[in-house]
């Protein structure tokens, strides 16, 4: 079966850390393109980061940028995201997404595909 699964999120006070993974079963993660979003109830799903097969090119929405790291290691076949200087507006659930397309800065949800089930972070004091 193919499926993606996040893991990493949590509670985190403003000006905390997280890292979240992205962890693939049945395909092999370093063929494709990631992708990372958010979404909040009754908003559309957002795209936060995306990183090409390689890890040489990566993109971020401005909301984030400076202070969201995307990453991957091929060989655990795996993705992260590493996230400082979180505030009280990154609180969502996030996913992660195998691409259709390359890694473009516009990261729109519709290209990409099997979504993981997400994983929830909640920046509060």
């Amino acid at each position: 079966q193919l499926q993606l699964v996040e893991s990493g999120g949590g509670l985190v006070q403003p000006g905390g850390s997280l890292r979240l993974s992205c962890a693939s079963s049945g395909f092999t993660l370093d063929y494709y393109h990631i992708g990372w979003f958010r979404q909040v109830p009754g908003k559309e799903r957002e795209g936060v980061s995306c990183i090409s097969r390689s890890g040489g090119s990566t993109n971020y929405a401005d909301s984030v940028k400076g202070r969201f790291t995307i990453s991957r290691d091929n060989a655990k076949n795996t993705v992260y995201l590493q996230m400082n200087s979180l505030k009280p507006e990154d609180t969502a659930v996030y996913y992660c997404a195998r691409g259709l397309r390359p890694c473009a800065p516009s990261i729109a949800p519709g290209e990409y595909n099997y979504w993981g089930p997400g994983t929830q972070v909640t920046v509060s004091s």
